[in-house]
């Protein structure tokens, strides 16, 4: 039990200074000075207009799904590379194709012009 500890010690500290940073705005609130407009939805002062369910376009979710593939490369490289030196050819070679098979994706993406906004 000891050799876990210290992700319990981690695990208690991260949760008070989560409930502290979630709890400190309301001691240093003041609600004396509040008034409705301040308090309604469109403090801008425009009345609403449109539909707030309005259909987005494909190319913000292909562009997000294109900035993950980085994200997967890195989060899959760190621990390849900090192992480097205990695992064998099979292991740095599966890695490889890994990485060969992000790389084939990103460009069959590019050569089809998802990052193009025309």
């Amino acid at each position: 039990m000891s050799e876990f500890s210290p992700i319990f010690l981690y695990l208690m500290i991260s949760l008070l200074l989560s409930l502290l940073l979630l709890g400190l705005p309301f001691l240093f609130s003041s609600t004396s000075s509040t008034y409705p407009e301040k308090l309604s939805a469109y403090e801008c002062g425009f009345d609403p207009f449109g539909d707030a369910r309005s259909r987005f376009d494909i190319r913000f979710y292909l562009v997000s799904i294109l900035f993950i593939i980085p994200d997967l490369e890195v989060t899959f490289s760190f621990p390849w590379a900090v192992s480097l030196n205990k695992i064998d050819l099979f292991g740095s070679w599966s890695m490889m194709a890994f990485l060969l098979i992000l790389t084939i994706g990103f460009l069959y993406e590019w050569k089809r012009g998802a990052s193009d906004w025309e």
